[in-house]
């Protein structure tokens, strides 16, 4: 067979195009697999399997082939190269113009027993299954691979083996997913741009073993053997401080305007000087909405409900009155800086005599009195970030240094990456980052319109054109608020673009590593360990942590869920803004989404097989440890079995009930995560044949077993109790959490 492959090589190297070349198949192979590919159209055989049946048909010429590589041309305008080392079939395509080209087209009988995707954490799609065939097609059929997918490869599994398409250039590619039959079928196509025409395409095909993370690991050692992959413990030599992450619960804190209702000590005196006709009262009550004004010309004695009320339009009033004095075109960051202690200080003035003495004991969710409260119930490390921005910090700073003082990392929510128009969305207090950005930092499209920005208001910016902004305004808050930990909305999410304004021209690598070097500017530079969104493979170096991978944001735009008030999964309204319902209020999760995202059966940690002991991961802020009501005990498990950090809201109002649960949890999951988070995790497997029990195992051979059953397993000799996880940590005796 070889002799005739060598045969066939010599002939297509010696002579011009023939029909052979059009529609004859070669082959390449080596000791360990071999491989038939068609010229002209890329289909791709191997083991029986139709890896891809071929795209639309392409002229081929210059065709030359070895027994373990071949290269062609296609229409004159594209080269391909194959090139079959050990498990791999490495193909590269070069272009000679901009064009998009269609290169993978893989019908449902390649995924055999199932396929293998990385959206979000990792999930494994049964052949047929009809739930995940009608999501894909009805909310995932057209996929970015550098935004959508959490690592730019997908799997097929056949039994006892597996294929891998790893996609190593994970930027202008989509992957069109539609009806096949019973199951789903998948085209590839990438984008050449004029803003990097010489940029290659490159993607490997991967002969793994019959493992469901075999492609993962494969895409880590990718990483590692190209010097792109920065583990823990080479970021923590840069930004020592990180080093608290280990073992720590991430928290966001809700309510961190002035005042709480226990800082009024006198009401009628409060309410009298509230009322009254100095500046400050005055200026006050001029953004009242109508039932706050209604409120405060009845109320002698407020009751609870009023109190907070009041208290909501009193400090929604003095974050407008502080904005107002530095949301001007130029965004002044000293004047930002300036505005909250001295309005702080005028309330003082104006209020002290109905408010409690002393200033910095002053505030609900973010204040000294919660940071003692966290303390007092034993939580020796969290990380802890602001719900509403940076303004809290600025009213706030010596709540802050409690909360520093007491050993957690202390973060804002900050954001460059959508610039909006002055005097649009004062609110979105971050994204006021002044005329300039908005005029001229917005991305450019190739057709010559600006990219709209989150929520169709403002733009969409580039890194580039944004980084003296970030550098001056993360620097000077971090001074005055004393925060120790920073959090960058999005950019280590993979949305990223094509940038065609004149002098600011950016491809979609580009700004992936300019995110990435934002992040690691504040880590390193400032010494704030610094995460994000997601965390996605394509923006995760710089990065610590990134919340949205393990729970992601699930039915964006689904009435049930986000509109309609009556709906049972309606996950909340927006206030009030100490507690909002769309935070706090457990809610069912709704079908399809519960199967697709919760179902343990087909949940994988693949993500944590690329990253683990790299960034540290954990759920979306809108849907924390305690939001969803009918998955949360399998949720608390798989984040416990990937050894990730579980992820709470809180508010004044939720500390008594929510303190131990999160105390319980955390006397587990902080020993474990001190010693494994570093660490890789190198194998995952189902030890039953339902699915129900399952293993990780880590670097240092330590194991984590969880029963997702709702009763006890005996599993390899282990008595595993119902919806438990049992830790068999190396040179340690086994600990059990049940859920």
């Amino acid at each position: 067979m070889k002799r005739r492959h060598f045969l066939a090589a010599g002939i297509a190297a010696a002579l011009p195009l023939t029909a052979r070349a059009q529609t004859q198949t070669i082959t390449l192979e080596n000791p360990t697999w071999r491989i038939d590919i068609n010229p002209a159209n890329l289909a791709i055989t191997t083991k029986d399997i139709p890896v891809s049946q071929g795209v639309t048909p392409h002229t081929v010429s210059h065709l030359t082939q070895t027994t373990t590589t071949a290269e062609w041309t296609w229409d004159d305008r594209f080269k391909l190269t194959c090139q079959l080392i050990d498990r791999d079939l490495n193909i590269t395509v070069t272009a000679t113009e901009t064009a998009d080209l269609d290169l993978i087209d893989q019908p449902a009988t390649a995924f055999g027993r199932g396929l293998i995707l990385p959206l979000a954490e990792g999930y494994y799609v049964p052949a047929g299954d009809p739930v995940w065939r009608d999501f894909m097609i009805s909310r995932m059929d057209d996929v970015n691979s550098s935004q959508d997918l959490s690592l730019p490869l997908w799997s097929q599994d056949h039994d006892d083996f597996t294929l891998t398409w790893l996609l190593l250039n994970p930027f202008n590619n989509r992957l069109l997913f539609r009806k096949d039959g019973d199951g789903l079928a998948v085209k590839l196509s990438h984008s050449f741009i004029s803003l990097a025409p010489t940029t290659p395409m490159q993607m490997t095909l991967h002969l793994g073993e019959g493992n469901p993370i075999a492609g993962a690991l494969r895409y880590r050692k990718h990483l590692i053997d190209t010097n792109t992959y920065e583990t823990l413990e080479s970021k923590f030599a840069g930004s020592p401080e990180a080093r608290k992450l280990l073992g720590a619960a991430h928290i966001y804190l809700w309510g961190n305007g002035l005042l709480a209702e226990r800082d009024v000590r006198d009401w009628p005196l409060f309410l009298k000087t509230l009322r009254g006709p100095s500046s400050l009262p005055t200026r006050l009550r001029a953004t009242f909405e109508s039932d706050a004004t209604a409120m405060l010309a009845k109320v002698v004695k407020p009751i609870v409900y009023e109190q907070s009320a009041l208290i909501n339009a009193v400090n929604a009033g003095l974050d407008t009155l502080a904005r107002q004095t530095w949301q001007t075109d130029e965004a002044d960051t000293d004047k930002l800086i300036a505005a909250y202690p001295a309005l702080r200080q005028e309330v003082q003035t104006t209020f002290g005599a109905a408010l409690t003495p002393d200033a910095a004991t002053w505030g609900r969710g973010l204040s000294q009195a919660t940071a003692n409260a966290l303390t007092q119930a034993g939580l020796k490390k969290l990380w802890v970030g602001m719900a509403d921005g940076w303004e809290g910090g600025l009213w706030h700073p010596e709540a802050v240094g409690a909360f520093v003082e007491a050993g957690y990392l202390v973060a804002p929510y900050d954001s460059y990456e959508t610039a909006i128009p002055p005097g649009e969305r004062p609110d979105w207090a971050t994204a006021q980052l002044g005329r300039h950005a908005y005029e001229s930092c917005g991305i450019v499209m190739k057709d010559g319109s600006t990219k709209s920005g989150f929520q169709k208001t403002g733009h969409y910016t580039n890194t580039i054109c944004m980084r003296p902004k970030i550098e001056t305004r993360v620097a000077a808050l971090a001074k005055a608020t004393g925060f120790n930990s920073w959090f960058l909305d999005a950019y280590a999410t993979g949305m990223v673009f094509d940038d065609y304004r004149p002098g600011f021209e950016m491809t979609m690598a580009r700004q992936a590593a300019e995110n990435e070097d934002a992040s690691r500017w504040i880590s390193q530079k400032l010494g704030l360990p610094a995460g994000s969104e997601c965390g996605n493979a394509t923006t995760a170096r710089g990065v610590f942590f990134g919340h949205g991978l393990l729970t992601p944001v699930i039915g964006w735009g689904d009435p049930d869920l986000m509109k309609d008030k009556t709906s049972p999964y309606y996950l909340g309204n927006w206030f009030p803004s100490e507690q909002p319902g769309a935070f706090f209020k457990p809610v069912p999760m709704k079908e399809p989404y519960r199967t697709v995202y919760f179902k343990p059966q087909t949940r994988l940690p693949l993500y944590q097989a690329v990253f683990h002991g790299s960034v540290i991961t954990t759920h979306h802020w809108s849907l924390d440890n305690f939001k969803l009501s009918n998955v949360r005990t399998e949720n608390e498990l798989a984040q416990l079995l990937y050894n990730a950090p579980p992820l709470y809201n809180l508010s004044s109002g939720t500390l008594k009930t929510r303190l131990p649960a999160i105390v319980r949890q955390d006397a587990f999951f902080r020993p474990l995560h001190e010693t494994l988070g570093t660490l890789s995790l190198d194998g995952f497997a189902w030890l039953s044949d339902d699915r129900l029990v399952q293993e990780t195992r880590f670097s240092d051979g330590s194991r984590l077993i969880a029963n997702f059953f709702a009763e006890p397993r005996t599993v390899a000799g282990l008595n595993l109790p119902a919806v438990s996880i049992t830790a068999l940590m190396t040179g340690q005796a086994p600990t059990t959490y049940v859920a």
